[in-house]
């Protein structure tokens, strides 16, 4: 794993597998068959680079994206007051649960923001229940968007 925030050179057919798979990623049984045909390059000749890129730390995953909602779920952004000495075990805490998406530390009063989706905003009121009980935090917000905002962002890797 290259260290964080190292400078990593791309070649062009790296920075236009990175540009391929951002969008339109085709549901067939042979995807990287279909990106690497895209840019005249062979499935494996294509994998071989996304495993690369994936080493090396400019990938951090490939998935899906869904409207949670949409599905019957709900979904919060959570934040926290954690003290300095709860930090590690509230966050492998909040890790632990199969619903948490994003776990960040912030520079702030609120030093720890997640987001949680569950079937029910009750299952998420209970679990953040839990986690406070467990480890000993209480001040943990549960604050539910009142209005979603989707944007698209791409990042182009062009010279």
């Amino acid at each position: 794993m290259t260290p964080k925030h190292a400078e990593i050179n791309l070649d062009e057919v790296d920075r236009a597998v990175l540009n391929e798979i951002q969008t339109d990623f085709p549901l067939t049984p042979r995807p990287y068959e279909v990106l690497g045909h895209r840019l005249g390059l062979s499935e494996d000749v294509f994998l071989d680079r996304v495993r690369r890129l994936r080493e090396i730390g400019v990938i951090r995953r490939i998935g899906g994206n869904f409207y949670s909602h949409r599905l019957g779920y709900a979904s919060t952004l959570c934040a926290a007051r954690v003290p300095p000495e709860k930090l590690a075990g509230f966050i492998e805490a909040v890790n632990r649960f199969e619903g948490v998406t994003h776990n960040y530390i912030r520079n702030h009063d609120l030093n720890v923001w997640f987001t949680f989706i569950a079937p029910s905003m009750e299952e998420i009121e209970n679990h953040l229940a839990d986690l406070a009980r467990s480890v000993g935090v209480t001040e943990i917000y549960n604050l539910p968007a009142e209005r979603t905002f989707k944007i698209k962002v791409d990042f182009k890797f062009e010279e």
